[in-house]
């Protein structure tokens, strides 16, 4: 019988925490070996663990996301992680994201499979950052789309949370990545990481 993947679980919400160790924990072929709270706990936790595959929220405090992946990636090349900014792009989970989805992006990151390599996180976030100002010419209320963006949430929350149509949001989301020179939503909440712009919760 081969080993099962090891996984550990880096997000400062202990629900989510909870929660995607709850699921994981029903699969035969995957072991969750630890959780962490914040980037910091998650690079030491991944040098002391090494497991097969990190799920990393991005937008974490003491050390965000990006940086721990950097960091887990130096240290411990074996270790798969998978960014999980909720954008939409292959490699990127969803908060909402089903269960099987999940349980597939972590097979496949664990036999180095069909998902953006941390290598490839770290060279958008170079080209996201740019020269840009933080603000690069967004409205206030596209500014706070971009915020939601990196939070994670989809269009149909966005509209939700700001009580406006979802059609009114794609409008928005649009204007961001054509103002941002940007192509995805996945750049988008990168770019929001890398100037400060998102919110910890």
């Amino acid at each position: 019988m081969t080993e099962p993947i090891a996984v550990l679980i880096a997000d400062d919400h202990p629900f989510v925490r909870h929660g995607l160790r709850t699921f994981l924990e029903t699969l035969d072929d995957v072991e969750v070996v630890g959780e962490a709270g914040n980037g910091a706990e998650a690079v030491e936790q991944a040098a002391r663990l090494v497991p097969d595959v990190v799920l990393m929220d991005l937008v974490m405090p003491e050390l965000d996301g990006v940086e721990a992946t950097r960091r887990i990636r130096a240290e411990s090349p074996t270790t798969k992680v998978i960014p999980a900014i909720k954008a939409g792009a292959a490699g990127y989970l969803l908060k909402d994201v089903r269960p099987a989805e999940l349980a597939e992006a972590v097979r496949k990151a664990s036999r180095g499979e069909a998902l953006l390599a941390p290598s490839v996180a770290a060279k958008l976030m170079q080209e996201v950052a740019g020269d840009r100002s933080p603000a690069a010419g967004l409205t206030e209320r596209e500014l706070e789309v971009l915020r939601l963006i990196a939070r994670g949430l989809s269009n149909k929350m966005i509209a939700r949370e700001l009580v406006v149509s979802e059609k009114t949001v794609k409008t928005h989301v649009s204007n961001i990545l054509a103002k941002l020179h940007l192509t995805d939503r996945t750049q988008a909440a990168l770019y929001a990481v890398r100037e400060g712009l998102a919110e910890l919760e």
